[in-house]
């Protein structure tokens, strides 16, 4: 195998002006795979190494959510979903992936609350640039739906990750933090902690006091979904990801039996085999 690119970092500007940052790597005549992070971390969230090897099999786009990473911290835009879908657009739109591109329809994958945003776009865009979508540890609404079920370490986090006193946050966050993994190496835990204390905190407020339901835009899709959940996932629980493979019609659940809510770290060997056999069958 051909060694992995380093990630270009690039930008563009979303519907409100606020300016979206992206990682492009693998190979441009791929199927395009756009990843999309959970709350409080950024494009960075998914390690080098993960992102090494599926630049081997598409051409990845990691994107920065607005108030993340490299992305512009706007005052705005955090409840809207018009504005998610506008902001996963614009990168769509300069990265080049588009209706019958090079590579086919993309793989949109949705980490954590990474599938509300994806979910958002499909509910705005439709499915016209999609090939297929995934769900890893993901919610899709918040809501009182199934599909947007969160465990005690993802409700623990109201208590204290909003404030502006560092100790506080830091308290607030090292046990959302330690349940984001049951096993995975040192270095990856602490890379997903550092990304939660380097989101501002009004931005971790913002997006956890919106409210959307998308359980009809699941139920509408004709795209095929891989829907992957840690069995032991204390943040996002299994229910919420059993519930949205039911509401999607052409849907494979797949359960981690090793992993908490980051199997694509924690079992990163069956996490690329099931993609791979997913995206084969597109």
């Amino acid at each position: 195998m051909s060694s992995a690119p380093t990630p270009a970092l690039a930008s563009t500007v979303s519907s409100d002006g606020t300016v979206i940052a992206y990682r492009v790597l693998g190979d441009p005549e791929a199927r395009p795979l756009v990843l999309v992070h959970g709350w409080a971390q950024s494009g960075a969230c998914w390690g080098p190494e993960l992102l090494a090897a599926l630049a081997e099999r598409f051409r990845v786009v990691a994107v920065d959510l607005r108030g993340h990473g490299y992305s512009a911290v706007a005052d705005a835009g955090y409840d809207s979903p018009q504005q998610w879908a506008d902001d996963l657009e614009a990168v769509l739109d300069a990265a080049g992936i588009g209706e019958g591109g090079v590579g086919g329809g993309a793989i949109l994958l949705g980490w954590s609350y990474g599938g509300i945003v994806v979910a958002d776009y499909l509910a705005s865009r439709g499915e016209g640039r999609v090939a297929g979508l995934v769900l890893c540890g993901a919610v899709t609404s918040v809501s009182r739906s199934a599909g947007g079920a969160v465990g005690p370490a993802m409700m623990a986090v109201t208590g204290g990750a909003f404030e502006e006193d560092p100790a506080t946050a830091i308290s607030a966050l090292a046990s959302f933090g330690t349940a984001m993994m049951r096993s995975g190496d040192g270095t990856s835990r602490q890379r997903i902690f550092g990304l939660s204390l380097a989101t501002p905190p009004a931005v971790r407020q913002k997006l956890l006091t919106r409210r959307v339901d998308n359980d009809e835009t699941l139920r509408g899709l004709t795209v095929p979904a891989l829907v992957m959940h840690g069995e032991h996932d204390g943040v996002v629980l299994p229910a919420a990801g059993q519930a949205n493979a039911e509401m999607i019609p052409d849907a494979h659940y797949v359960g981690f039996a090793d992993s908490a809510h980051a199997p694509f770290i924690e079992e990163m060997p069956r996490f690329l085999t099931e993609l791979d056999a997913f995206a084969a069958a597109l």
